[in-house]
């Protein structure tokens, strides 16, 4: 496995529960700045502004929040009726359950916080980590969870291409057959569509297949967003990469490549018994 230095420092937040636009979503926490897993797709990148990192740097810092567990408790206090009708989402420009939780328990810490206050509302989680089954006792104190595993692929080669640090996606999907084994209510995060799909459908159907067989019906689906500081990311760390491939890319962000695509994936959900949660996402609009 590739490997660099990672920069760890623990720094404290102005505010933890913070109110989001995300679809579904109206606050978020993020008990971290910068994520290890360090995909070359990952949005959150932008994100090095904010510590005086470059878009090059993702990957290589991670900052834990150490008073977040803290500033959850007073930020709780703040919300009416508990929360009841609100979602909470753990997280949206990190992975709660990287590395650096199995030191910190930041995640788990603020979770074990919502349970205690009787949280009302619901908690989202999105990871890529078999640690977040460190936290079941937790989970199943909260009153309405649910817990995403993002999946990319079936291939644990292509995944590693993208997700350098990132566990491979065949712990993913054991995880969700897990959690949906402990009665904890599941969904897949099949994206971004990597190139290789390009609508080939038994590609896609492998995809569809492997979650089918966690257990897991529900599901969101997002096209790949290549906003400029994505796609001069991606294209300096694959640069070795065959140009047909890196062309493809390019052909993804076209609205003929994407109602083509579209409408491959909402046939093959007719074929399933999965719900999707939201229409197939993309969001163009985001930073560039």
């Amino acid at each position: 496995m590739e490997t660099s230095t990672l920069e760890t420092k623990e720094i404290t937040a102005k505010s933890i529960l913070v109110p989001s636009k995300l679809p579904g979503c109206d606050f978020v926490i993020n008990c971290y700045t910068g994520c290890r897993f360090g995909c070359s797709y990952c949005y959150a990148s932008f994100m090095g502004r904010f510590v005086d990192k470059k878009i090059s740097d993702w990957g290589n810092y991670v900052y834990a929040k150490i008073n977040a567990p803290d500033l959850l408790k007073k930020d709780l206090i703040k919300l009416k009726n508990k929360g009841k009708g609100k979602t909470i989402l753990l997280s949206s420009v990190t992975d709660p359950f990287q590395g650096a939780e199995a030191k910190y328990h930041l995640s788990a810490k603020c979770l074990e916080i919502l349970a205690d206050y009787g949280f009302e509302g619901e908690v989202s989680i999105l990871t890529k980590s078999p640690l977040v089954l460190n936290v079941l006792p937790i989970l199943k104190r909260l009153k309405n969870v649910d817990v995403g595993l993002t999946i990319t692929s079936t291939d644990d080669k292509i995944s590693r291409y993208f997700e350098k640090f990132a566990p491979n996606v065949s712990q993913r999907l054991e995880t969700l057959k897990k959690l949906n084994e402990e009665g904890i209510k599941t969904y897949a995060f099949f994206g971004p569509l990597l190139p290789h799909f390009v609508a080939n459908k038994e590609e896609i159907k492998k995809v569809l297949d492997a979650i089918h067989q966690t257990g897991t019906r529900q599901l969101f689906v997002e096209h790949i967003n290549l906003s400029k500081y994505i796609k001069d990311r991606m294209l300096e760390e694959l640069k070795d990469i065959d140009k047909s491939f890196l062309e493809q890319f390019y052909s993804s962000q076209s609205k003929d490549y994407r109602s083509e695509l579209n409408k491959l994936i909402l046939d093959l959900l007719k074929e399933y018994d999965f719900e999707l949660l939201h229409e197939i996402i993309f969001h163009k609009e985001m930073m560039s």
